[in-house]
Parts: structure tokens; C-alpha cells; sequence
């Protein structure tokens, strides 16, 4: 087995399990890319097993602290773990991510599962090629109808991998209905967001729709439809619900058929529609909504990009609290790792300011139990939400 020497005051060291290219001291015994490596630091200590890849800028990441094979064994017991560890915490879910990359000690691979349909993504050059010893293990384990490699995540540039989607058990079924929370869903997994639905936010939809009672809400970047279809279950006076994409607006219309629920679904800029909104109602319109709902895409991916992601969620922020009376509710997330809690309430604390209101914590959110987080890889924290009401202004 290669290896590589790792930095003395290199993150791995104090608990992570990412390695840099600039926290390689020197690379011994010839490792490949997508080779398993021995980590050691500069006394010649072991510290754990890592995958290799030296064109990705995250050059290894330690999957065990043992001497660890990526074999048939390893693979089933890790699986068989991840399973466990959902039975445990989300019993009888239909929709749920199974695996979830480090959380799961799997650095790379997802999976997740729609009823009897996994989907997989392997974003790592090791897990790439291991997707045999990963489908078996996934049959063995779960029987599943279908398993769709759905490999068209951005993010495999990173480790030099082409983008491709293609079938590795079975065959992929047409649409069909699935049920979490009380809510039904088509689901897609060969063309929906991400792997088909947003997992993470599932918990949430009902959660949020607990305030919507009897209140005019506006759901913004609504994908699917989820925080829309719960408040309008849960007695919501009126739910409109705002997403640029066609499919998603066709999508959130057929989900609201099968809820047996009514909500408008209107296909526009959620920008545009603030600003526009927002505007008349400095021009003292009549305000048409007290519960905002703001669950955007992800503005930045990296750190380079937070400076506009900023001022993305600040606008957003300044125009909803506009839109809203006093006593109104805004419901805000945020799912960028590079956006931390504390930042992301500064932004909104600031837009505040500008809007001249006052708020008042309702509630906070995160991730759901299926996405676990580690203490050590604050990367896994990534979701962050809370409600909000707009209080008498002091």
C-alpha cells in the first residue's frame, strides 16, 4: 500500500478527515489515482486508511483509521450500518437517504431510495470504480426493484470524472407516488432535482406548515412544491407557490392533485417577484401574504462566490420583510456549508435593519436525521433554517 505524509499542523491531525494537496509533505510507494493510501505523519505514526486522488484538490479522505481495504466485506458492513442507523431514527420512511458520503464513513457515495428504487451517485474517483462491489452490496442488503447511477453532479470535475447516468439493477419504473409526513409525491428519480427529491427538508415541510394555519402564504423557490403542499394540508388561508422552472410548477400542480389540495403555482423569477411585490408594497399596496417561505438553491458552491451569495440572501431577505406585516412569519434556509449559522443570521439581521423591522425567533431548523452530522467534518452541517416573526417595531 502507497501512502502519503501528511503536514504537522495539517487539519487530519486535529480530527478531520480531509487531506489538502497542500498538507502532503511526500507521497511514498506509488499510489494511483482511486488507490487506497496509508496516512502517516513525519514520525512514521498511522493514521488511517484514505482514498487517493491527486487531481482533486481534497488529495485523500480517510475512511477508517484501521488498515482498511475497499472490498465486498467493506462495503456490506458499512451499508448494513448506514441502514441500521436509519431504521433506528426515521422507522418505516419510504423516502430517505441511505447513504450519506463521510456520515456514513463512505467518502463519495450516495444513496438514496424512492419505496423499492435506489438511486446512486458515486463523486468520488474510488467509489467510481467500486460500483460493482457497490451494487451487490446494495442487493444483498435492500432487494431493490432498480438502481439508477445518476452521476450528473458539477462536482465530478473535481475528480476528473465525466458526468453519465445509467442503469445497474434492474429497470427504471415510470413515475410513481410515494409518501412521507402525510404528503404524497411523484417521483422521477431519472429526472428530479438532485436525486429525485430534496431528502433533506422533508421533516421540515411539516414543521413549517404548523404556523400556516388560517395564513396567505407565499412559497419562494418552491421546487416541488413540499413547504407549499404541507401549508395548504395544514389550513393555510391561501398558498401560492413560485419556482422559475416549468417542470417544477407542472410537478407542484400534479403533487397538489394527489394531496387533494388546493394552491396557485405560478412559473417566475422569485428575484423578480420580491422586487416587484416588495416595491407595490412600499407604494402602500394591500399586503397579500403573512407567511413568506424562502428555500432557494444553494447561491454559492464555493468559497469564492460568498461575497454574491451575500448579497443574494440579503436582497431576498429586505424584500420579503417588506411584503409582511407586523406579526407576519418568515421562514428562511439556507443549504451552503460555506454560509455558516452565524453568518447567514448577520445577513438577515442586516436586511432587517434596512427594512426597519423587528424580529422574533419562532424556530430553527437543519438537516433531517438521514443526512447525519459528524463533529469532526463541519462540512456535514450544511441546512440551516429558522421562522421568524416580524415583531412591533421597539
Amino acid at each position: 500500500m502507497g501512502g502519503l505524509i501528511i503536514a504537522p499542523k495539517a487539519r487530519l491531525l486535529h480530527g478531520h478527515d480531509w487531506v489538502y494537496g497542500t498538507e502532503v509533505r511526500a507521497v511514498y510507494g506509488d499510489p494511483q489515482p482511486g488507490d487506497v493510501v496509508a496516512l502517516k505523519d513525519q514520525r512514521d505514526r498511522f493514521l488511517g486508511s484514505a482514498i487517493y486522488n491527486p487531481h482533486s484538490q481534497i488529495v485523500a479522505r480517510r475512511f477508517s483509521r484501521r488498515r482498511q481495504a475497499l472490498d465486498a466485506d467493506f462495503f456490506r458492513r458499512r451499508i448494513r450500518q448506514a441502514i441500521e442507523l436509519r431504521e433506528r431514527r426515521l422507522p418505516g420512511e419510504e423516502l430517505l437517504r441511505v447513504v450519506w458520503s463521510e456520515s456514513d464513513g463512505i467518502p463519495g457515495l450516495i444513496v438514496d431510495r424512492y419505496r423499492d428504487v435506489l438511486v446512486v451517485q458515486t463523486l468520488t474517483l474510488a467509489m467510481h470504480l467500486h460500483e460493482e462491489e457497490i451494487t451487490a452490496a446494495l442487493c444483498e442488503l435492500m432487494q431493490p426493484r432498480c438502481i439508477l447511477v445518476r452521476n450528473d453532479s458539477g462536482i465530478l470535475a473535481a475528480e476528473g470524472l465525466e458526468q453519465e447516468t445509467h442503469i445497474a439493477h434492474g429497470d427504471l419504473p415510470t413515475p410513481f407516488v410515494a409518501s412521507t409526513g402525510g404528503l404524497k409525491f411523484e417521483v422521477d428519480p431519472g429526472h428530479g432535482q438532485k436525486t429525485g427529491l430534496y431528502l433533506d427538508q422533508l421533516s421540515n415541510y411539516i414543521r413549517v406548515a404548523r404556523h400556516a394555519a388560517g395564513k396567505y402564504v407565499l412559497d419562494c423557490f418552491c421546487n416541488q412544491g413540499g413547504f407549499a403542499l404541507a401549508c395548504a394540508r395544514g389550513g393555510a388561508g391561501g398558498v401560492t407557490a413560485v419556482d422559475i422552472s416549468e417542470p417544477a410548477i407542472e410537478a407542484v400542480r400534479k403533487n397538489a392533485r394527489l394531496n387533494d389540495v388546493r394552491l396557485n403555482a405560478v412559473e417566475a423569477n422569485a428575484f423578480d417577484l420580491l422586487k416587484a411585490e416588495s416595491e407595490k408594497a412600499r407604494n402602500g399596496a394591500e399586503l397579500k401574504w403573512d407567511f413568506i417561505i424562502l428555500d432557494p438553491p444553494s447561491f454559492t458552491r464555493n468559497r469564492k462566490a460568498l461575497t454574491g451569495a451575500l448579497r443574494g440572501y440579503k436582497e431576498i431577505h429586505l424584500r420579503a420583510m417588506q411584503m409582511l406585516p407586523v406579526g407576519g412569519l418568515l421562514a428562511t434556509f439556507c443549504c451552503s456549508h460555506h454560509v455558516s449559522r452565524e453568518l447567514f443570521l448577520q445577513v438577515i439581521a442586516e436586511a432587517a435593519v434596512d427594512a426597519h423591522c423587528t424580529l422574533r425567533l419562532v424556530e430553527e431548523y437543519g438537516q433531517r436525521a438521514d443526512h447525519p452530522v459528524l463533529l469532526n467534518l463541519p462540512e456535514t452541517s450544511y441546512l440551516r433554517g429558522f421562522t421568524f416573526e416580524l415583531a412591533p417595531g421597539r
